[in-house]
């Protein structure tokens, strides 16, 4: 099977690295909130959508045991719904147009089925080779069930 990646860290998965640039996204896009909103929807919108990844590296270093790794994902499919919440609280200020909010939407909308593809299929991330994992567009996706 070609397209086959192992990986040695969380800092390498996809799942991953996308949900740095959407915290990146978020924090640029906040700076514009209004100054009122520094303690509340830009702090908030802020730390919900850096927790993703954090959440992701604690997986990572809990995949010796499943269900450990399991709710550290399901923590950070949390945190990514949440950040969706405080995107639609932006745009009902008036902080954030619809298409910023559709782009960042969208792309938590995938980091969530990622994630969620990665609960269901722990067992691939949690082998018993620790130092390196198997990462391939097949393991995020669900329509590919009978891969191994």
């Amino acid at each position: 099977m070609k397209n086959i990646k192992y990986v040695k860290s969380y800092r390498e998965l996809e799942v991953y690295q996308r949900s740095f640039e959407v915290a990146k996204a978020i924090f640029e896009a906040s700076k514009f909130f209004s100054r009122e909103e520094t303690y509340s929807l830009t702090d908030q919108a802020r730390r919900a959508s850096r927790s993703i990844g954090a959440q992701i590296a604690e997986a990572w270093g809990k995949r010796r045991y499943e269900k450990h790794f399991v709710s550290k994902l399901t923590d950070a499919d949390a945190e990514q719904l949440e950040t969706q919440h405080w995107i639609k609280v932006a745009v009902s200020c008036g902080y954030l147009d619809n298409k910023v909010s559709a782009d960042l939407i969208s792309e938590l909308e995938r980091i969530g089925r990622m994630l969620n593809s990665m609960i269901r299929k722990a067992d691939l991330f949690c082998g018993s080779n620790e130092s390196v994992v198997r990462e391939t567009a097949l393991d995020y996706n669900e329509d590919f069930t009978n891969h191994r």
